[in-house]
């Protein structure tokens, strides 16, 4: 290679690195997915109850996420991680979106928008799931679109996810502890506590959807 087509490589090397976030010339996305995956489970398909899948949904819904944590807009409970070298370790989610950087929660919520969603297979009542499919078809179909399954809608996805983190989810936005819109707020007050449980039995019935 001649001298001049070196020193151009490196110039046109070095204006590519200028747009990189910086946390990126870290290259290891690893460190920090490893943190997140001892709560969320590996590739972001948690098995506890308690806490969200969060592989396959979508870049813009996870960063949002991150920044309402950060203004302390939703719920940050306590947690110990539950295995790897923090464990035992107190936590929650306000704490770890604090310590993140701007270019540190985008490079994750591509990393995990771009794994599959991992539904989860949980017992449910099928008569009550009937009339929770009808209920979500007059009140959440039309933000959370093919059965709450659809990552584009930007809103999270339903179908699959843990009953129990879905059902204390709408308890936080019912109470006003976790902000919403009013549309969304008006269709909550439209339901009965056994409307909701229908709803959750819904979504627990939808978790084979992805594989249609």
């Amino acid at each position: 290679m001649k001298l001049t087509d070196a020193i151009l490589a490196t110039a046109v090397l070095a204006a590519l690195a200028a747009f990189l976030p910086e946390d990126a010339h870290a290259a290891d996305i690893s460190e920090l997915t490893a943190e997140c995956d001892t709560c969320h489970g590996k590739d972001g398909a948690s098995t506890d109850s308690d806490t969200p899948i969060i592989g396959g949904l979508s870049d813009f819904f996870i960063e949002e996420a991150m920044f309402i944590y950060r203004d302390r807009a939703r719920p940050c409970v306590e947690e110990a991680y539950p295995e790897g070298p923090k464990k035992g370790e107190k936590t929650d989610m306000c704490q770890i979106a604090d310590a993140l950087s701007e270019e540190e929660i985008t490079a994750l919520a591509e990393h995990y928008a771009n794994l599959p969603f991992v539904p989860v297979e949980q017992p449910f009542d099928a008569a009550k799931a009937e009339t929770g499919a009808a209920l979500h078809e007059r009140h959440c179909e039309k933000c959370h679109a093919a059965a709450g399954s659809d990552p584009f809608d930007d809103a999270g996805l339903l179908a699959g996810q843990h009953s129990e983190y879905l059902r204390q989810s709408l308890e936080h936005f019912m109470n006003g502890e976790r902000d919403t819109d009013e549309k969304m707020l008006e269709k909550l007050d439209e339901l009965s506590d056994e409307d909701i449980e229908a709803l959750l039995d819904f979504w627990a019935s939808k978790h084979d959807i992805y594989n249609k």
